[in-house]
């Protein structure tokens, strides 16, 4: 009978070793999948919120106040804001990184050119080299993939990040917006108080020159006169302050101008509709990016359960080895290699590093939840803040008119000698300080509606996305 012909001791090796790479990759296999926890929020969403309007708030939420000054001014905001600009670029940093850890899944191809020369008494060798090499991670239990995933997850939220700073800039532009108009209308008030206490300083000083006052009403009347004055330098002192503001926002040098037109505070637009706080927390950008760093968080906790499982390393190689450059191309070698290397002790390294992650993935998670309240919180806060402010308001109107008879009352009583003149300055000095409250007290209530338009909102184009999404 014919014999077989029997494998060489080097072909028997490389059998043996594939053999042992298959059994413990079906060893390791079995339970090895990196299964991670659920990530919905860790308590119960509203039905509801207590008021709604029935007008839907537009994406571009300022446009609401329908002012045209506000709306190009918001525009140039939005592109040339530089904390804005920043913000981009830190989108685009966490999407290069992304882009980076995705090349981890795909082969790297490497060439390579060497030339030796050795030179002796008796000869001159020469040896060149020259080829490629590959070298590749199997991804068996996800590692690979699960980090892709976390900074892919990073990215997003880096978008959120950009989103959330639009919004502020935007809320910081409308806000400071209408404290500059509400500063307009207390200068306008004070300079028409100022000439009022003037006047009643004059017919005071000719009461005097009859006889018919004393001269401690005088100074008393001089004295409110200085005081309103003071308030009137401070508002003008805060109105160029505002204007600084509002050129800084607009990304230009503080004294650089704008179109404005000074007009009183409008009244407020219809309430906007609220929606279902569901809703709420699938549209405001900061709650989808605790949503999106959770998600990071529990792919890395996924990558850190997978680093304790073998690794498989495989690497090929193609080159040309001679001792000339004539014959370079002539003979080519390959090699390929498979290593497959699995932990056995490391102290608990990788234990620890698992427990880290996971740590961190619950700190997102409960980051995640409050953030989620801290949203519901702030869309209740100004419904309750603007009809109390609303109510508030009507009260101060109320004790405007109120104010203003018993100062006509006093000044007549004073007149007829019924009366001293300091009820008449007591009545006066209250009354002009609630016209100002009252400006005040109408400026909060479009403050605390800003409030409300800001914690609804979700994200919105910017002239820098439509600009580079395209």
């Amino acid at each position: 009978m014919e014999k077989l012909p029997q494998p060489t001791r080097s072909a028997f090796s490389l059998h043996a070793a594939a053999a042992v790479i298959q059994v413990m990759i079906v060893l390791f296999a079995v339970g090895c999948a990196t299964q991670t926890t659920d990530t919905a929020p860790p308590l119960t969403v509203p039905e509801a919120f207590s008021n709604s309007g029935t007008q839907k708030p537009p994406d571009r939420w300022w446009t609401a106040f329908g002012s045209t000054d506000l709306n190009t001014l918001m525009n140039q905001a939005l592109e040339d804001n530089f904390d804005l600009k920043t913000a981009w670029q830190r989108l685009k940093e966490a999407r290069a990184i992304a882009e980076r850890e995705s090349s981890a899944l795909f082969p790297e191809l490497e060439a390579f050119a060497e030339g030796e020369v050795t030179r002796s008494e008796t000869s001159d060798t020469e040896q060149l080299r020259l080829g490629l090499t590959a070298a590749y991670e199997v991804d068996l239990w996800g590692r690979i993939r699960s980090s892709v995933q976390a900074e892919a997850y990073r990215a997003k939220a880096s978008l959120t990040n950009y989103q959330t700073a639009a919004l502020s800039v935007s809320g910081e532009v409308v806000r400071t917006w209408y404290q500059l108009m509400a500063a307009q209308n207390q200068l306008r008030i004070l300079t028409r108080q100022v000439e009022a206490n003037q006047k009643v300083l004059r017919l005071l000083k000719d009461r005097f020159a009859r006889g018919q006052t004393r001269s401690v009403d005088i100074l008393r009347q001089r004295q409110l006169v200085e005081a309103t004055r003071e308030q009137r330098f401070s508002v003008e002192s805060r109105i160029q302050v505002l204007k600084h503001q509002l050129s800084v926002l607009a990304g230009n040098p503080p004294r650089t101008p704008f179109q404005y037109t000074h007009t009183s505070l409008p009244e407020l637009p219809p309430l906007p509709e609220t929606g279902l706080p569901s809703a709420l927390v699938r549209r405001r950008p900061d709650v989808k990016r605790a949503y999106l760093r959770l998600k990071a968080a529990d792919r890395d906790m996924a990558a850190a359960v997978s680093t304790q499982y073998p690794r498989l390393d495989l690497t090929a190689a193609l080159y040309s080895t001679t001792q000339g450059a004539n014959d370079l191309f002539e003979d080519w070698a390959r090699s390929l290699t498979a290593n497959l290397v699995g932990p056995l002790f490391d102290a608990g390294r990788r234990s620890a590093e698992v427990d880290r992650a996971e740590a961190v993935k619950n700190q997102r998670l409960y980051t995640y939840g409050q953030t989620i309240l801290t949203a519901f919180q702030e869309v209740e806060d100004a419904l309750i803040r603007e009809k109390k402010q609303t109510d508030r308001i009507k009260s101060l109107e109320s004790q405007v008119r109120l104010a203003e008879k018993t100062y006509k009352q006093l000044r007549l009583e004073y007149v007829n000698g019924i009366s001293d003149f300091i009820d008449v300055l007591t009545a006066l000095t209250a009354a002009q300080q609630l016209r100002r409250d009252l400006v005040s007290a109408k400026l909060t209530r479009i403050e605390y509606r800003i409030a409300l338009y800001r914690a609804l909102a979700g994200g919105f184009e910017t002239p820098v996305t439509e600009e580079k999404e395209d």
